[in-house]
């Protein structure tokens, strides 16, 4: 049977990595919001040039964090 101390040490190891998981894939995540931010700002007339509008998909994102 495992002691009640392993266990806890076991929970806070688990929860650290699993933070360590979400920081890991937090950029990824944006990227990805970006690339589907400026996928659809092709469709607008008033952003033409691709950089841009990924600087204006970024400042946006940004802005909902």
């Amino acid at each position: 049977m495992i002691s009640k101390s392993k266990k806890n040490l076991f929970i806070i190891i688990f929860v650290i990595l699993g933070m360590l998981l979400v920081l890991k894939f937090r950029d990824h995540n944006f990227q990805r919001a970006v690339d589907a931010c400026v996928a659809g700002s092709k469709q607008l007339a008033t952003i033409t040039d691709l950089d841009a509008a990924k600087k204006f998909c970024e400042e946006q994102i940004s802005k909902k964090d």
